[in-house]
């Protein structure tokens, strides 16, 4: 039989060898491979977005070639809308990388996130997220002669505007305005990573994904609604001549507070 003493031992050793383990663990969550942070499924941090039961503060990365920059009416209209949804005490920044244009338009989604690779500069890490914005220098290959994306959300904290697309849009189209559609790409996409509409099929309100478009929530006049992010030259138009741009239908925010958000 053991003695008391060498039992008292192992008991002691064992308890350290666990709290060992859990410190190792707790390390590699916020000091380790931040990168994979930010290389998750579409909608799976919308939670940690929308709320500050983990990340206190959020840093926002426009990335963009020379000459294509959002208009500064985009960005503060972004940043009105990450106040009134989101809780992020610590704070709400904003970070701009002019990068090396990329070549080899139209994109498809490969080469989208081989620019983000590329030229990613912030990071998910401690109580900090990030998210990333790539106003891209040409089309998608998903274009057609009838149909035009004019964004993505790709992963769960990366999208990107067509930015070339919207401005060819409106230079081909007389009264459009190109704030309108910018904004409403930006808004629109920032809502999938979200989680909306019912991206992971966890919405309290399924009832108001289009059924024709998933993803998208069939209300015309919702931010959500499956025009603001590709469609027709005829409904681009329409959009582009708004005179505001749309915001989430009730539904919608009530999903949103459902995980978190304001």
């Amino acid at each position: 039989m053991k003695s008391l003493p060498h039992k008292l031992f192992l008991l002691l050793f064992s308890v350290l060898l666990l709290a060992s383990c859990k410190s190792d663990d707790s390390e590699q969550a916020t000091g380790g491979d931040t990168v994979s942070e930010n290389k998750k499924p579409l909608g799976t941090s919308a939670e940690d977005i929308l709320s500050d039961d983990i990340y206190q503060s959020i840093t926002v990365e426009f990335a963009y070639a020379d000459g294509f920059r959002p208009k500064q009416e985009t960005i503060d209209a972004f940043r009105d809308l990450l106040n009134a949804r989101i809780h992020k005490p610590g704070g709400i920044g904003f970070v701009e990388t002019v990068i090396p244009p990329p070549t080899g338009a139209p994109f498809n989604s490969t080469e989208i996130r081989a620019i983000e690779d590329a030229n990613r500069t912030q990071f998910t890490n401690g109580d900090h997220m990030a998210v990333y914005v790539f106003f891209a220098n040409g089309s998608s290959t998903n274009d057609t002669q009838v149909s035009f994306t004019l964004g993505s959300a790709y992963q769960n904290t990366s999208m990107v505007v067509y930015e070339k697309t919207l401005r060819d849009i409106v230079l081909a189209t007389p009264g459009a305005n190109l704030e309108i559609l910018e904004t409403t790409t930006l808004q629109h996409e920032f809502g999938h990573i979200l989680g909306l509409t019912n991206i992971l099929g966890d919405d309290i309100h399924v009832e108001h994904e289009d059924q024709f478009h998933n993803k998208h929530c069939f209300v015309e006049d919702c931010l959500m609604f499956f025009d603001a992010s590709n469609s027709t030259r005829s409904s681009i138009e329409r959009m582009s001549r708004r005179p505001n741009v749309p915001v989430f239908d009730p539904l919608c925010i009530e999903d949103l507070q459902a995980k978190g958000g304001k």
